[in-house]
């Protein structure tokens, strides 16, 4: 079953650095380039240097441990669990929260206690993994849902303040202007509590499957280094190891997780859509997607858009020429599941060879089709909690790029290391 740990978190210290909002960051793949640039013009300590540093990895560790000796970073003085709490405005103007805990999540192959809800593109790894070789730590958590209730009682309540240095709650607003607060949670009563809890039932990946993949590689690799007669699990492990429990041999066996209850209340999750370039010129994509769905012409724009979608059980195809909402039909090319995602990726298996990109910000998708530098857009709805419970606890894997969880934690609010 499922292990969440405590660590002793590094932390920004708040003396040094100012105001936190200046140093935290997306995680590493949300981040645009122009968005790489204003992050590090904010702050000469906005923790972007780390989590993306442009294939500059010895510079991101060398930067990791300058920051402690300068205490631009603060090691907390005990092992914690992080409560850790997002406030924002969802996209329906209601006021929402996300509340869970963060801690070092023991490292398992997926299947029984951490269950994968995806499948990932064929990215590479390769930059994550050159990242922890460099830094031996984890700078941005994964995120993983339970479906045990209780998690929020087990956190307790949050402290009232900010202690001296910083290292109680701190907070720090994104530039989408949600608020992100976290605080140390520490004993053994609390730290028991929450790990009974979190053991009670498997954990579901929601975001960072790449970043798991990626832990779970690394620490292949050291144990195969291990029983080659390079340096063992046992030698790096940490004078502390034992107060962070006893199945955590190194730091490497173990991953930086975001724990949240799966519930709709705790979550907000948004449709990932398609982006469609290089089509042949004369290829006639309305006509091509009619065979898998039933196209009726709409001038519905924006938040009408969505609204539409939604009462016709529809996605919604956009090209220069128009928008349609795209009804499936039941003879259309086979999906895997009865999700957008899935109907969308079956119809566009059967287009010519083209460029598909992925898009979870609908202005972005609607301005590349302004600017001609995409040829159709295919908006799709949400994936549904129940939907992506039922899939994961079924063995199942939804297709890549279906659910982006909103608000997204920030890097750099605490860090682990190995």
């Amino acid at each position: 079953m499922p292990q969440l740990l405590p660590f002793a978190g590094l932390r920004p210290g708040l003396a040094v650095v100012g105001s936190l909002d200046v140093v935290i960051c997306p995680p590493y793949d949300i981040i645009t380039e122009e968005q790489r640039v204003a992050l590090l013009a904010r702050s000469p300590y906005n923790v972007v240097r780390v989590e993306l540093p442009n294939g500059q990895y010895a510079e991101a560790a060398r930067l990791l441990q300058g920051w402690q000796m300068s205490r631009a970073l603060v090691r907390e003085d005990r092992p914690a669990l992080y409560g850790y709490r997002m406030s924002y405005v969802a996209p329906n103007g209601e006021p929402r929260q996300t509340l869970g805990m963060m801690g070092a999540l023991v490292l398992e192959a997926p299947g029984r206690g951490i269950l994968p809800h995806e499948n990932t593109t064929p990215k590479a790894k390769s930059d994550r993994l050159e990242l922890i070789r460099a830094t031996q730590a984890n700078t941005s958590p994964i995120w993983c849902l339970s479906s045990e209730t209780g998690l929020s009682d087990a956190l307790g309540p949050a402290p009232a303040a900010e202690t001296e240095g910083g290292l109680g709650i701190t907070s720090a607003r994104d530039d989408d202007g949600t608020l992100h607060e976290i605080w140390p949670v520490t004993g053994p009563a609390a730290h028991n509590a929450v790990a009974k809890v979190v053991a009670a039932s498997p954990l579901l990946v929601a975001d960072g499957h790449h970043r798991y993949e990626t832990a779970l590689a690394y620490q292949a690799e050291r144990r195969a280094s291990a029983s080659g007669g390079g340096r063992g699990a046992d030698e790096s492990r940490d004078e502390r190891g034992e107060e962070r429990g006893g199945d955590i041999k190194a730091g490497y066996d173990a991953v930086l997780a975001l724990v949240v209850e799966l519930s709709e209340q705790q979550l907000q999750v948004m449709a990932i859509h398609r982006v469609v370039s290089g089509l042949p010129a004369a290829f006639d994509l309305v006509g091509a997607l009619g065979a898998s769905f039933e196209l009726r012409a709409t001038t519905a724009e924006g938040p009408k858009l969505l609204s539409e979608m939604a009462r016709a059980g529809a996605l919604a195809l956009l090209t220069a020429s128009g928008c349609w909402l795209a009804t499936p039909r039941a003879t259309g090319a086979a999906a895997g599941y009865e999700l957008d995602s899935s109907r969308i990726d079956a119809a566009l298996a059967g287009l010519p060879p083209h460029n598909l990109a992925y898009e979870h910000d609908i202005a972005q998708a609607l301005m590349a089709i302004r600017t001609g530098t995409a040829t159709a857009a295919v908006f799709c709805r949400p994936a549904t909690v129940s939907q992506i419970a039922r899939t994961a606890h079924g063995g199942d894997r939804m297709p890549p790029k279906t659910t982006f969880f909103w608000p997204k934690p920030r890097t750099g609010m605490v860090m682990r290391d190995f």
